[in-house]
């Protein structure tokens, strides 16, 4: 409950007092379980699960960053390294290549749809674009599954950076909130009217939608009136901070943005990189218990100068950002229960064209995914020796989510039902990837 509904004393926080009947309670005979609830609490939250989705907008080219071919016409101007884990990356990637034991490389995704829209809906949704059914984005899913069981106030599914996809079906309870890499969120209105004020404005509208939502309107007044729910919890939340990165230390913040590259033009040091304050972000809010946040970093439709662009500006932006959200997590004992996974909406062609860029191409292409207790440090699938063609089990988007989906511990017999009544598998019945789960 908001302090609206529960004020306390001047100078007396809920912190404050909570700690007051903690230590209270050591004298009080009988009561001393308050403590051992508290600490199992601690411990709830503690192993939380959660995803962050970073969202490569554009179409990323994963031949130069996770699946490079060294040797061929298709490989290009980049070496791949050895990392920590049984599997080599890009050369431009050297702090990644550190946290690699933590992570796997899929690099034979197969999913046929090489248009930015249908693409962006398929990896978001694992369904094919359907003009009968609007499906879910899968941080809506996890919202929908996850987020009625954590003691939140702020939402469960938080887009940083960028606007991810809808909710589908699930209704406007699980869209993704967005904000910006700044965490800056217009709060005025709270500051501008007296508690007292709010209150009563609260009430007049809380008799008006509910008059409205009983006289059978269907769902959408009753979605409206959560969605209003929620904004009055983010005014008065102390829940808020974990938007503000600015309470995190200098050298923690310096680890997510401080990047060796950036060229001109770049986004180095100097801008701040925003990608990985959105990292440092999404870590902030897993910590304080969202089960899905998405950092959105555009820029990969690299139709021309692909090279150029990517050892300039976006791979030390995403170099550093991964490396520093990997150990962050892992430093304090979250990464077991955070899966991390990097995508776009497809890769990019093995075929270099003649601008020195790589078009679109789904065919055949790679996604990293990471933490979450996986078996992780691995490339699972392969291509050929030009990129072209897969030589091993190929997978899709509905693998991806399932893989997930078991490692949030969501069982995968889990059946939506559409606004027509369609039942609708969780992942669109795709399979975890065994190498990855055991």
């Amino acid at each position: 409950m908001s302090n609206l509904l529960f004020p306390t004393p001047s100078g007396m926080t809920r912190r404050h007092f909570m700690q007051h009947l903690a230590t209270s309670t050591m004298t009080i005979p009988g009561l001393q379980f308050l403590n051992s609830l508290q600490a199992h609490a601690a411990d709830l939250k503690k192993s939380q699960k959660a995803c962050i989705l970073l969202w490569m907008s554009g179409g990323p080219p994963s031949i130069d960053i996770w699946d490079l071919k060294p040797g061929s016409k298709n490989g290009g101007e980049f070496k791949p390294i050895s990392t920590s884990g049984d599997l080599q990356i890009s050369e431009h990637m050297p702090e990644t290549a550190k946290q690699m034991k933590h992570l796997s490389v899929v690099r034979s995704m197969s999913t046929r749809e090489a248009d930015h829209g249908r693409g962006r809906y398929y990896m978001h949704t694992s369904f094919i674009p359907n003009p009968t059914v609007v499906h879910p984005t899968f941080g809506s899913v996890v919202s929908y599954e996850l987020g009625p069981k954590r003691n939140l106030e702020i939402p469960t599914f938080v887009s940083v950076g960028g606007a991810s996809m809808g909710p589908g079906f699930l209704g406007m309870t699980h869209s993704p909130f967005v904000v910006g890499t700044d965490g800056k969120i217009n709060n005025s209105s709270s500051k501008d009217v007296s508690p007292e004020r709010l209150q009563q404005r609260l009430a007049m509208f809380n008799v008006v939608e509910s008059n409205f939502i009983g006289s059978n309107r269907g769902q959408s007044p009753k979605d409206h009136q959560d969605v209003y729910k929620k904004a009055v919890n983010l005014m008065t939340s102390k829940q808020m901070e974990a938007f503000d990165v600015s309470k995190e230390k200098p050298e923690t913040l310096a680890r997510y943005t401080a990047t060796a590259g950036g060229g001109a033009g770049g986004m180095g040091m100097r801008a701040g990189n925003p990608f990985g304050r959105g990292c440092l972000m999404a870590r902030r809010l897993v910590e304080a218990g969202v089960p899905f946040v998405e950092v959105d970093l555009g820029g990969w439709d690299l139709h021309a100068n692909v090279f150029t662009t990517l050892k300039d500006q976006r791979l030390p932006v995403l170099d550093r950002a991964i490396a520093a959200l990997t150990e962050d997590l892992n430093d304090r004992g979250m990464l077991k229960d955070t899966v991390i996974v990097w995508m776009g909406e497809f890769g990019r062609t093995p075929r270099i064209n003649q601008t020195v860029g790589r078009d679109h191409w789904a065919a055949s292409w790679s996604v990293m995914i990471g933490g979450g207790n996986l078996k992780n440090g691995q490339a699972v699938g392969a291509t050929d020796e030009d990129g072209v063609g897969i030589v091993s089990q190929s997978y899709t988007p509905g693998d991806i989510w399932a893989t997930v989906a078991h490692a949030l511990g969501i069982p995968l017999d889990t059946v939506h039902t559409s606004k027509r009544g369609r039942p609708m598998k969780l992942a669109n019945s795709g399979t975890p990837i065994k190498e990855l789960v055991g």
